[in-house]
């Protein structure tokens, strides 16, 4: 039986006892990342001051944790508007990956399209440095020269452009 050994805000930790081994388990809590379209095609970014990471500011797309009382379009909503002051009234959950063992969680993946004007307060506070928007072809770039590091978002991000959009790269030497 898992025993809680801590219970944050962010994430769980459990112990079990298995055939004679002690099993860690580590809860997080599911996630959104959101391709935001703007109405040229440019793909909305947020600049992010990061103060608990070695990178202390950092670009990335719109992104957050689900509130389990919001179906998962409605967190989509929600973090366009704290973080960028947008709202979608389009909105394609093209994906999810789950993580299951030592860290467990679920990751959904989200294209918002139609985009109009709606802000409402960000409960981080002020991170926010700027908002700007890139092509599909500057961010393709940006991850191919690691100014945009690797990560589940940009395999989200690479995931969107090869299978939902059939992309061919423009960018000399990407693929």
């Amino acid at each position: 039986m898992e025993k809680n050994v801590y219970n944050g805000k962010f994430i769980k930790v459990t112990e079990e006892l298995i055939d004679g081994v002690n099993w860690e388990r580590a809860y997080l809590r599911d996630g959104v990342i959101i391709f935001a379209e703007k109405s040229n095609g440019n793909i909305v970014m947020i600049q992010e001051k990061r103060p608990h990471e070695d990178t202390k500011v950092r670009l990335r797309f719109v992104a957050g944790h689900i509130e389990e009382e919001l179906s998962v379009e409605e967190n989509v909503n929600k973090e366009l508007q704290e973080e960028v002051g947008l709202k979608a009234s389009e909105i394609d959950v093209f994906y999810s990956v789950k993580a299951s063992g030592t860290v467990n969680n679920r990751v959904y993946f989200a294209h918002a399209k139609n985009l109009t004007e709606s802000k409402i307060p960000n409960p981080d506070g002020d991170v926010i440095l700027s908002i700007e928007e890139f092509s599909k072809d500057e961010i393709l770039a940006m991850i191919m020269s690691d100014k945009l590091n690797w990560s589940l978002s940009t395999v989200g991000f690479l995931k969107l452009l090869f299978q939902k959009f059939h992309y061919m790269p423009k960018v000399p030497g990407t693929f």
